[in-house]
Order: C-alpha cells, then structure tokens, then sequence
C-alpha cells in the first residue's frame, strides 16, 4: 500500500470512530426521545432526524458548511471563541460522517427500546426505585443490543460516506481523504486501478467486519441478560 492509501485508511478509521462516539449519548437522548413520549411536533423531530437518509449527502454536506465554515452561525462562534476551524479539516469528516450515520444509530436504538416491556419498569418504580435509577438497572441493559447495532451501523456507515464530506470538508490528502474519497481520487488517476482495487477490499473487509461483530456482541449480550 502506498502512503496515500495508509494514510486515507488510517483517517477513515479515526473519523468513523469520533463521529460513532460522538453520536452516541444524543442518539440513544433522541430514540429515548421518539420512541416514549408523544407531543406537539414529533413528526417533523422524526423527519429531520432521518432526513440524511432520504436527501442527497451532497445537500447535507451543503447545509453543514453553512452552518460549520467560517461565516457559518456555528463556525463563526467556533473561530471567534474557541479559535477551532472545523470546515476543510477532519473534524468536519467526522461531523459530516455522523451527520450521514446518526439516523442508523437513533433507529436501531429507538426499535430495542420499543421492544422494552414497560412493566419491567414499572415494577423497579414501585419498589422505590427512581426514573434514573431505572433507566441505568432496566432499561439500559436491555437495550443494550441494540445500542451495539446502532454503533456498529454508524461506523460502518460513517466508513463510506463520500458525498456529505467531500462537499463539507472537500478531498485533502493526510488532512481529509477518507477510504472513499481516496478510491475515487485513484479511479480518476491513469494507472491508479491497483491501488483503487486495494481500497475496495479493504473497505468491504472492514465494514463487513464490522457488521459480523456487531452480530456476535449482539447475541452474546443477549444470550448473558437472559442466562
């Protein structure tokens, strides 16, 4: 592998792991969220929460250098407060990944926590026990599998962005170029074939890797609440 391809794997891997990590209290806030209460504009939190899903990448990659460059509402504050630049650097990558992978993680979290029995939770209460108490004793263990799936699905799925962060953070060799922006700077390179081949397998191995341990850690949380 060539420097460039060490480098773009190495940044794919650290981006998708921020924007998992990033996404993970807000996700299972935002499922919480969905999935047990019922109020005035519910509808439209659920439309923009999986909004990613169903717009081009590129509109939201757009929406986010609105709002992240440097004239940008959040960008400006960023620059002028905390002297961070996150446009057109790999703190973008990662926003613009998660961004992309936050609806997988609020789903796959908002299904498990759907499939909770509320007379579990019912039960610890009328034994004393609080609602944070609850949370962290009942619910959180059984929900647990699908806070596994819902992590496992924003890594994968934050691994393969392309259209979002090329038009957020744009295609910087060693500062910004993912695994996918990578290949598809070698499928425009004469004799880049090769190495674009290289990326391919990498980039499947790792998300199907992926997407098998997120299975067996699944099935062994589960099978350890039930044993």
């Amino acid at each position: 592998m060539t420097v460039m391809e060490w480098e773009a794997l190495r940044l794919s891997l650290w981006v998708s792991c921020c924007a998992m990590t990033g996404s993970l209290i807000p996700g299972i806030l935002v499922a919480w969220i969905l999935a047990r209460f019922e109020f005035p504009g519910k509808s439209i939190l659920d439309g923009l929460v999986h909004l990613p899903l169903v717009v081009p990448p590129v509109v939201i990659g757009y929406l986010l250098l609105l709002l992240f460059g440097q004239r940008g509402i959040i960008g400006a504050w960023l620059l002028k407060t905390l002297g961070v630049t996150v446009a057109f650097t790999w703190k973008g990558a990662a926003i613009a990944a998660a961004a992309m992978a936050f609806p997988l993680l609020v789903r796959a979290v908002r299904l498990s926590i759907e499939g909770v029995d509320q007379g579990i939770e019912d039960a610890a209460r009328t034994l004393g026990a609080g609602p944070v108490r609850v949370f962290f004793t009942v619910t959180l263990p059984l929900i647990t599998p699908g806070i596994i799936t819902g992590l496992i699905l924003s890594f994968a799925r934050s691994l393969g962005e392309f259209g979002a962060t090329i038009t957020f953070v744009s295609n910087i060799q060693g500062q910004t170029q993912t695994l996918p922006l990578a290949l598809y700077t070698l499928t425009q390179t004469p004799g880049g074939e090769a190495g674009a081949m290289r990326l391919c397998v990498i980039s499947v191995a790792v998300a199907m890797s992926a997407l098998i341990a997120s299975e067996v850690m699944s099935k062994r949380f589960t099978a350890y609440i039930r044993g």
